[in-house]
């Protein structure tokens, strides 16, 4: 059965409707009344695919929406930081440095600032387009420049072939196309890979965040109180560390963000999280409470030195599909805010034109923020003390190094079996929940038909029993923080069963894949987790 595609022109298309992209599309009809702009969101609605700490800082918001604060009611202002340092029984209080700093700082969901984004959207006569997966970019004749993105099909059965429900999606035509897709965006990966746009960059590093939030006992929590810690459990080679924000009504959020350059095959980042939550001082904090909701999703960690270039003729990165996440400040959403603000005022006072977009950028405050900690993520490559004292020179040198760390790939990260040590983490057994990986799928709320194509796409699933089995142990079935990979026996063989179901979208595995032959495609319209007020 073959359809005919329908075709939809506009000037703008966005795919992604994200800080990024609504700020972008906001502010380009604020710029141009008469501009036809649409939003494409893969989510069932807008902010269902929406996950971060979230602890913002307000100021390009305010700049953008002036009322916004009285008019959504969102945010909770911080009214107080601490810094630990954990040991598996104890912890020491760290003085919070100038980057972490939240004074004048608001804790929120992205999920429903999204959506009342969306909804200003909207009101402004921005088309926004929920459940419209862009799986591809559309390119001219000759392949030099992007003239849009075309929408997955939908109602393909398990093989792929047209259903009886089959629809061909649909082809946007735009005059300019802007990804904000967010981290590892599936658009943005093409474009950066066929043009090149990071060959003058290093490889883009990423961390994996894992979040929920928590009902607790009355009396519990201390609204605007922000928590970060490092150290136990990880491995003093192993960066990352928690986040517990206190919410009003009882509530707090926490999370914990491991990096996924981490080298030992057999790390689980979720069962890290879990453990961070029977340390004695957080277990005590949770005892009693319950989880409403959890997610997870991965984060651009590698800052200024690799940062792809931002544009190709037809088409701008912003937000974290740029990689614009200040992980120093733990914080992306101004940053997002801020390029998409900026990618809207360059096309306008360019004639439409993108050229000189990343320069603009990389000179913007946006661009000067990242330049200045350019340094302190790439520091802990060499553990955990030396990073802190390469970040504590950084900060009093206001990031004036004559030098720029390097950042590595993460797929290359990972040790064999046979040349990685032993590491007794310390870990305990728990009894907090969730129970299991699954249990936690179960709070994501997410829904993919099973009938539906498998989303992940692995190259040579023979490999994986061949050479994965032996040489690192299969480390999907690991650091999948919703247990998708798994390895069964059937009749005496074994093979790799992908439980595209259970997927959350967070995408490690497109990233940290030893072989780097499992890639994460758009499923169709709709299809994921639906977090509530994360």
């Amino acid at each position: 059965m073959t359809l005919e595609r329908d075709v939809m022109a506009y000037d703008l298309v966005v795919v992604g409707a994200g800080p990024a992209g609504l700020a972008c599309a906001i502010r380009a009809r604020q710029l141009d009344p008469e501009l036809s702009i649409c939003v494409l969101e893969k989510g069932s609605e807008i902010g269902a695919h929406s996950l971060s700490g979230c602890v913002m800082e307000p100021a390009p918001l305010d700049a953008l929406l002036p009322a916004w604060r009285e008019a959504s009611g969102l945010g909770i202002a911080v009214t107080g930081d601490a810094l630990y340092l954990m040991s598996a029984g104890g912890r020491t209080r760290l003085p919070t440095p100038p980057q972490q700093r939240n004074h004048g700082n608001l804790i929120l969901s992205l999920g429903l600032l999204n959506r009342y984004l969306g909804e200003q959207a909207e009101a402004l006569g921005i088309d926004v387009f929920p459940g419209f997966p862009a799986a591809e970019a559309l390119l001219d004749e000759g392949g030099e420049r992007v003239i849009g993105v075309r929408c997955g099909d939908m109602g393909l059965d398990a093989d792929g072939a047209p259903g009886p429900n089959y629809a061909p999606g649909v082809d946007i035509h735009a005059r300019n196309t802007v990804l904000a897709e967010g981290c590892r965006g599936s658009v943005s990966k093409q474009l950066i890979q066929r043009y090149a746009l990071d060959a003058d960059s290093d490889p883009q590093t990423y961390g994996l965040g894992l979040k929920e939030l928590w009902q607790l006992p009355p009396g519990r929590v201390t609204p605007g109180h922000v928590e970060h810690s490092l150290g136990w459990p990880l491995d003093r080679g192993t960066y990352g560390g928690s986040f517990i924000y206190h919410l009003t009504d009882d509530q707090a959020y926490v999370g914990y963000v491991v990096a996924l350059d981490y080298s030992d095959p057999e790390f689980s980042p979720f069962e890290a999280f879990q453990q961070f939550k029977h340390h004695p001082s957080v277990r005590a904090f949770l005892d009693g409470g319950e989880i409403v909701a959890a997610g997870a999703r991965s984060v651009v960690e590698g800052g200024w030195q690799s940062m792809p270039k931002l544009e190709t003729p037809g088409a701008l990165l912003i937000g974290d599909a740029g990689g614009t996440l200040n992980v120093p400040k733990v914080k992306g959403v101004h940053q997002a805010i801020r390029s998409g603000v900026l990618a809207a005022e360059h096309l306008h006072a360019h004639a439409g034109e993108g050229a000189g977009f990343d320069a603009a950028w990389r000179a913007s405050p946006g661009g000067r923020e990242l330049r200045r900690v350019r340094n302190i993520r790439p520091g802990f490559h060499r553990g955990l003390w030396s990073g802190l004292l390469n970040a504590a020179w950084e900060t009093i040198s206001f990031g004036l190094s004559p030098w720029t760390l390097r950042n590595h790939a993460d797929d290359t990260a990972l040790l064999r079996l046979d040349q990685a040590r032993t590491i007794d983490r310390g870990w305990v057994d728990r009894r907090l929940p969730p129970r299991d990986r699954l249990a936690s799928v179960y709070f994501a709320a997410t829904a993919h038909d099973e009938s539906q194509p498998v989303h992940l796409k692995v190259r040579d699933t023979d490999l994986c029993i061949d050479r994965c089995s032996v040489e690192f142990g299969n480390p999907c079935t690991r650091f999948c923080p919703a247990g998708v990979y798994e390895i069964v026996e059937t009749d005496g063989a074994r093979r790799l069963q992908i439980n595209a179901a259970n997927c959350v979208h967070c995408k490690a595995c497109d990233i940290k894949d030893p072989y780097a032959q499992i890639t994460w495609t758009t499923p169709e319209g709709g299809s994921g987790p639906n977090y509530q007020k994360l």
